[in-house]
């Protein structure tokens, strides 16, 4: 008799390691940083949420990259706002003087950033309203116009999460036109209209303040759709195409995978890492052992590049496992 196999293979930690499906690297997380333009640092109730004076950047990072976070997605908290949301691509904006101090002071990391206008306009919403709907055209060249000055500052990778059609053709563009032909792109491609986004909408003092965002997000009953903009945007030059949320949201990551070649990032949002701490507090369980749980799930779904702010805590984990 051969046996049950698969029962051999669970019987001890080693064997479940080598036949494991899903392997992680600690190279392929990233972690969210709040950047603003002076103060203190102020500490968020929510994992790996603070906001960071743009002056104690590289202090509070030293301790993450020695932990072995290699990658940042860097969003700004101004203290001007307007309606057009011009402090988002100021020269010495918040996420513009962190770039710089992050890239004289580490060479071994990659600096993303978050290309949109919703921190930076005082209505809240990702694009240029006028008479009560967003201008396409003046929206992208907002968009563009950011996406360059992060490149002018040394970024790596710019990340538009506007949802504007036609937001990564324009910044690629622009950044081409400008010399920055070697920045890449990591577009919020499905980026659904959710209610997992309220933690971050707090840190970042980018809540709506009229409306909503449904009219430009993927409402969370479409898959097809989801998929449909993700392909627009491969078509329009992305280099990394991203899903957000990504528990909710592991069909249209599954699906995705099987249809594209490109890299495929998740966004384990706000939302999703405050579940895992509140969960884990009210049940008496480790964070951790919860959060790897839901992260093995994202990446078995097959999002290959994982951003959460669980990063460090995830990264010593699998550094932990490894050694």
């Amino acid at each position: 008799m051969k046996g049950n196999i698969i029962s051999r293979l669970r019987k001890r930690q080693i064997l479940r390691e080598i036949s494991c499906e899903t392997d992680l690297s600690p190279r392929k997380f990233i972690m969210p940083i709040f950047v603003k333009e002076a103060g203190g640092i102020e500490r968020s109730r929510w994992t790996g949420m603070d906001r960071i004076p743009m002056d104690k950047i590289v202090s509070y990072l030293s301790p993450l990259v020695d932990s072995g976070v290699r990658s940042f997605l860097l969003f700004g908290v101004p203290q001007n706002k307007d309606p057009q949301g011009s402090s988002a691509y100021a020269k010495e904006g918040p996420v513009q003087n962190a770039v710089r101090a992050i890239k004289e002071s580490f060479q071994s990391v990659a600096v993303f950033t978050d290309v949109c206008l919703c921190q930076y306009t005082d209505h809240g919403h990702c694009g240029i309203f006028e008479l009560q709907s967003i201008n396409l055209k003046k929206t992208l060249e907002n968009l563009s116009k950011i996406a360059v000055s992060h490149a002018e500052a040394g970024a790596d990778v710019v990340s538009p999460s506007a949802m504007a059609d036609g937001q990564v053709c324009s910044i690629r563009q622009a950044l081409d036109e400008s010399g920055f032909e070697d920045v890449a792109i990591m577009s919020y491609s499905a980026k659904y209209a959710s209610s997992l986004y309220c933690p971050f909408r707090e840190v970042a003092s980018s809540a709506p303040s009229f409306g909503d965002r449904s009219s430009y997000q993927i409402d969370f009953r479409n898959r097809r759709e989801a998929i449909a903009e993700v392909l627009a945007d491969v078509e329009e030059g992305a280099d990394i195409v991203m899903v957000k949320p990504a528990i909710t949201n592991l069909d249209v990551i599954s699906a995705l995978r099987r249809r594209l070649l490109c890299p495929m990032a998740a966004y384990q949002v706000s939302g999703e890492c405050a579940m895992v701490k509140l969960y884990s507090e009210c049940m008496g369980l480790p964070e951790l052992s919860v959060e790897m749980e839901m992260i093995y799930s994202i990446s078995r779904a097959g999002a290959g590049i994982i951003i959460t702010y669980y990063a460090p805590q995830a990264i010593s984990h699998l550094k932990g496992e490894l050694a």
